[in-house]
């Protein structure tokens, strides 16, 4: 019998959520995506010490930015090994509000795989779906350097990505079921917010929904599950990125995955432009109080742990 997971990819090209190796070589996804908190976790293990050691050994007395954008990018060099497709790398969290920062260090971190042999195709600058990470995404586009816009919570940001150019996009599922789900408290039933009535699911259904109904390029891949019902009801989005404890369940289960989402059925929708321009994007985004405080909080979890990876290299 075919596994749920292989079944899947019938649909859905499947990303592994992970930094680490093992996990990808047993999993076979196509793509990589990586975050500091993932790579920060990654670099406590034994495993991954040496890669850690080396990089800080190599060019020791290096500014910490530079150390900590070389050891993502041996992180991105190994994982290019094991993967066929593309790694997605993140610009420090710390820029997330920083137009000109963003693009010198994404053109940083490409230069970085450049010189190590690697094609600017196979890798995704990740950057956080602030106003200013988007207008910089549409610099680097323009540049060649494709992006991947990360902490993506509502439609504004998709649309204001896709009206940016950008190469990906990252709506985050789990993250907005938390929330949801913290707000109605004791009122919370979770059979009612299940599979396609996940609120999650719902948010990155309506984005894939406008992107097809106007016929928008940009690719759209769902992160942060919290279980495999969630991926299931997205089955058919062009991406979705999964955390090996969620790919192994789904390789171990047997059965057929019908697709949730169709782009023929988006055409035949009514469905409304939004507006893309700075004052509609901080207006609508000030309205949804879920986005606004899931992206400020996504922000601030990053920053923390992109200190205490400067930490770990310093102390290396």
């Amino acid at each position: 019998m075919t596994s749920l997971l292989d079944s899947l990819r019938q649909y859905t090209t499947v990303v592994a959520d992970t930094g680490d190796f093992e996990a990808m070589r047993a999993l076979r996804p196509t793509d990589a995506t990586t975050n500091p908190s993932l790579i920060l976790k990654a670099v406590q293990l034994d495993a991954y010490k040496p890669l850690l050691e080396q990089t800080v050994r190599a060019h020791r007395g290096a500014p910490a930015p530079e150390l900590a954008d070389r050891l993502l990018v041996a992180f991105g060099q190994e994982i290019l090994r094991i993967v066929p497709g593309r790694v997605s790398t993140e610009v420090d969290a710390r820029l997330s509000f920083d137009t000109r920062g963003t693009i010198e260090r994404a053109r940083g971190l490409i230069a970085l795989y450049e010189a190590a042999g690697v094609p600017r195709e196979r890798v995704l600058i990740k950057i956080a779906s602030t106003w200013e990470g988007i207008q910089a995404a549409r610099v680097l586009q323009q540049e060649g350097v494709r992006c991947n816009l990360t902490l993506l919570f509502a439609l504004p940001q998709a649309v204001a990505c896709a009206q940016a150019g950008v190469q990906l996009i990252s709506p985050f599922v789990g993250r907005i079921y938390d929330w949801h789900k913290k707000a109605a408290g004791a009122q919370w039933v979770e059979a009612d917010h299940s599979g396609a009535q996940d609120p999650g699911v719902q948010s990155v259904t309506r984005i894939y929904r406008y992107y097809k109904h106007f016929g928008i390029r940009t690719e759209i891949m769902g992160a942060s599950f919290r279980n495999s019902g969630q991926i299931l009801a997205l089955a058919g989005c062009d991406l979705l990125t999964i955390s090996p404890e969620l790919l192994a369940e789904l390789a171990g289960r047997e059965g057929s995955v019908a697709p949730a989402l169709s782009a023929e059925q988006a055409l035949d929708q009514a469905i409304e432009r939004m507006p893309a321009d700075e004052v509609s994007f901080r207006t609508l985004m000030n309205e949804d109080a879920m986005a606004s405080e899931k992206l400020s909080e996504g922000i601030r979890a990053f920053v923390a742990d992109g200190r205490k990876l400067d930490t770990l290299i310093a102390s290396a």
